[in-house]
C-alpha cells in the first residue's frame, strides 16, 4: 500500500470536488499530453505544450501562455504513478529525480487524487509547499480558482464540448 502525504493546513492547498465523468476520463486528460493542452491553464490562459513521461522519475512538462503571447516553461519530476487513482509530480525536482537550479519562485508537490464516486470521481488535488510563505504565494496567485477553472475546462474536454 501507498503511503501518501499528509495534508499540513499551513503549508499546504487542497482542491476537492466531484465531478460527473469517470475517473478513467479524468485520469486520461491528465496523463495524455494532446489533452492536457486543452485543459490545463485556466482561460484566457492556455497551455501551448506539454511532455509526460508517465513514470517515476519522468518528465512532466507544460508550457503556460499568457493572454499577451508570453510562454512560461515548467518543468518537473513525476514522482507516482498509480493508473487511474493518483498522480504525483514536482516542480522541485527534474526528470531522473535531479535537483533544480534555485529560481523556482515556489516549486511544489502535486498529488492529484482520483477516486469513483457514484458515476462521477472524487478530485482532489493537493499542493504542497515547503513553507507558508510558498504556499501564500501560489494561493494569492489563484490557486483554488485557477486549479477549479482548470478542473471544469477538463470536464468539459472529456466530455467532447
Amino acid at each position: 500500500m501507498t503511503a501518501y502525504p499528509s495534508v499540513h493546513p499551513d503549508l499546504d492547498l487542497v482542491l476537492e470536488r466531484t465531478v460527473d465523468v469517470a475517473p478513467e476520463l479524468v485520469w486520461k486528460a491528465w496523463t495524455t499530453p494532446e489533452l492536457v493542452v486543452r485543459w490545463f491553464a485556466p482561460r484566457p490562459w492556455s497551455t501551448s505544450s506539454c511532455e509526460i513521461d508517465l513514470q517515476p522519475g519522468g518528465r512532466f512538462h507544460t508550457v503556460m501562455r499568457s493572454p499577451e503571447g508570453e510562454e512560461f516553461p515548467n518543468t518537473g519530476c513525476v514522482l507516482l504513478v498509480e493508473e487511474n487513482s493518483t498522480l504525483i509530480f514536482t516542480s522541485g525536482l527534474g526528470p531522473g529525480f535531479r535537483p533544480r537550479a534555485a529560481g523556482d519562485d515556489f516549486p511544489f508537490t502535486a498529488v492529484i487524487r482520483i477516486e469513483p464516486a457514484g458515476d462521477g470521481t472524487r478530485y482532489t488535488a493537493t499542493a504542497i509547499h515547503a513553507d507558508a510563505s510558498a504556499r501564500k504565494s501560489h494561493e494569492e496567485m489563484g490557486f483554488v480558482e485557477g486549479w477549479s477553472a482548470a478542473l471544469d475546462q477538463l470536464v468539459e474536454v472529456v466530455k467532447g464540448r
